[in-house]
């Protein structure tokens, strides 16, 4: 669950609510005892507290077609489904060598001592983002599978890499070999077909079938397994590369990996040249074309053209057009339309997700505080409603107040303390750490207060901020979110403005606002802050609560309290027709109080 998905927590109670809405049976672990100990009532409601902790991991086994998925990758990669669980992805391409070797009678070295001193290599190209808020469409073309295409497109592989050395003593011709950006000299497939190549090509022409014939599929359960096959298929395709390039791994060969990085380099110059020399007023086109950022295997084209579907014709010309310049099978595709489009950074966008030109599918983030996990929920729902109201709704001054709103709750106390928790896994032991971290510290406290409830290595340890000592650090601020509402603990506001809304608000609304910090953080909505007082320390110990008045907040007196509580039970009764256990506990109050 941890490899494959990224949550908040793993604990079996969070996994089951994100996954299928349910939740365990709310059974603490410390009244077991004398849930067993009681009567046949406390024992039924043990026994099914038992039963659902088994009924869910199945339902979750079923929910995300776990063994159909393990299945066909233990199929594809002739592994056992033990090795797919406990060990990482080298294995399985090394598994599909050994078997690719013994056809063709040959041998893999056997490195006794897993690693390599071979140093590193230059990954992938990130074009420079222009950072703006595009209201024009905007086009991306997309590289299919482009890792393992150079590799099947340029033979590269162990058995086909020769040096200088080797091409003079072969006599080998030019046109026989390939000679790489990076430098290394690879024989063409006509001359030593690489193992490699061959593997790559099996594995995306058994994925292509598996595609067409989860398209015709009808059964649910078949369609369960063609599903796992071509997700199986893909990621086997895409885990040979980083095979090779592991300097720790099974057999590195960083000349492979290089060569693969820098063609994909050169390929994603390529294109940005040809799309900006060949989309010109000059040639005939409406509007001259701008290539605004390009990542790993895409780019992103601004056509200059106000509608979605010229946007998606312009593309597809565009990867056409490209795709005739490579060495099969190398293919540029056209994929995808942002519109609007916000581009913060590297890495860093959003925009709705077009592939038909009647309505767009979803809204697309990436590297957002949307999808990161280090970051408490108001964040994360924060910055969603803004790109909602800013993308969706096209409202950014409706994205502004709403910010404001959320920054004037949070800094007068008015915000759920569930929004504010953050979660970090505890991947060490507190020794083990150089520096001191705000969750691994409260670790430790929390195991000096109960060891049996205290988070272990590997959990997520959730927490909050809470107010302190000027001056004091994060780690000596943070507290377990249960404890803090235990004893009413006050939270610090102004950690969140700074430490945790701040940055990410003003990602988004610098390309959009010309003063965005102004705007956001400063003004009358950040002058008012309320901190709530402990309940159990300072003079809150010589504190008495006393009713008040709902509507103008008036002390009551005691004659005045049981008239506020007759009135609350007459309202309550023609309501409802009866009385409720919390009603009849008001009732004995103020029998008690006359």
């Amino acid at each position: 669950m941890q490899r494959d998905y990224k949550l908040s927590s793993y604990s079996l109670n969070s996994v089951s609510a994100h996954f299928l809405s349910e939740q365990k049976e709310d059974v603490h672990h410390s009244i077991i005892s004398d849930l067993q100990n009681g009567n046949a009532e406390t024992r039924r409601r043990l026994a099914v507290y038992c039963l659902k902790d088994a009924y869910l991991p199945q339902r979750l086994l079923d929910k995300l077609m776990f063994i159909y998925n393990y299945v066909e990758m233990a199929r594809v990669t002739g592994v056992p489904i033990s090795f797919l669980l406990s060990r990482g992805q080298s294995i399985k391409v090394l598994s599909q060598l050994l078997r690719k070797a013994k056809q063709k009678n040959l041998v893999i070295p056997n490195v006794k001592q897993a690693g390599s001193d071979q140093g590193t290599y230059e990954g992938a190209t990130v074009l420079e983002a222009r950072a703006g808020f595009y209201e024009k469409p905007i086009a991306t073309l997309d590289f299919a599978s482009l890792y393992p295409s150079i590799m099947m497109a340029y033979n590269l592989c162990y058995c086909s890499l020769v040096t200088p050395e080797d091409v003079r003593r072969l006599n080998l011709p030019p046109e026989s070999v390939n000679k790489t950006p990076s430098g290394e000299t690879f024989v063409k497939s006509n001359l030593q077909k690489g193992i490699l190549p061959e593997i790559l090509e099996e594995l995306l022409t058994a994925r292509k079938r598996a595609k067409a014939d989860l398209k015709e599929a009808k059964d649910p359960l078949e369609k369960a397994v063609l599903d796992g096959r071509q997700l199986a298929l893909k990621i086997s395709a895409n885990s040979v590369y980083g095979f090779t390039g592991a300097t720790v791994g099974q057999l590195p060969c960083l000349e492979i990996s290089s060569s693969v990085t820098s063609y994909g380099r050169q390929m994603i110059e390529h294109t940005k040249k040809l799309v900006e020399d060949k989309f010109l007023t000059l040639n005939g086109y409406e509007h001259n074309a701008e290539v605004i950022y390009g990542d790993t295997d895409s780019v992103m084209v601004q056509f200059g053209v106000s509608s979605v579907e010229e946007a998606m014709n312009l593309g597809r010309e565009a990867a056409e057009y490209i795709s005739g310049t490579f060495i099969k099978p190398i293919k540029l595709e056209f994929e995808k339309v942002y519109y609007p489009y916000l581009l913060i950074s590297k890495k860093r966008y959003a925009g709705l997700f077009w592939t038909k030109p009647d309505n767009f599918d979803k809204m697309d983030t990436k590297g957002i505080e949307t999808v990161r996990r280090d970051n408490c929920l108001l964040v994360k729902n924060l910055v969603n409603d803004c790109l909602h109201k800013i993308l969706i709704d096209r409202d950014i001054p409706g994205a502004v107040q709403h910010v404001k709103n959320a920054i004037s709750d949070l800094l007068m106390n008015r915000m759920d303390l569930s929004l504010l928790v953050i979660t970090k896994g505890l991947t060490k032991t507190g020794d083990d750490y150089e520096v001191k971290a705000a969750h691994v510290e409260l670790a430790e406290r929390m195991r000096k207060r109960d060891a049996a409830t205290a988070p272990n290595v590997g959990d997520r340890v959730p927490y909050v901020i809470i107010k302190a000592a000027k001056g004091a650090k994060a780690y000596e601020r943070s507290e377990d979110p249960i404890y803090v509402l235990e004893n009413n603990i006050p939270i610090d506001p102004q950690y969140y403005l700074e430490n945790q809304i701040s940055k990410p608000i003003l990602r988004i609304f610098e390309p959009i606002l010309k003063n965005a910090s102004k705007e956001l953080l400063h003004g009358s909505h950040t002058r008012s802050i309320s901190i709530s007082t402990p309940s159990n320390s300072g003079i809150m110990k010589f504190a008495k609560k006393q009713l008040t008045c709902i509507g103008c907040k008036a002390l009551l007196s005691r004659v005045g309290q049981v008239a506020a509580m007759e009135i609350a039970l007459s309202a309550h009764i023609a309501r409802e027709g009866r009385l409720s256990c919390t009603a009849k506990q008001l009732l004995k109050v103020g029998i008690y109080l006359k």
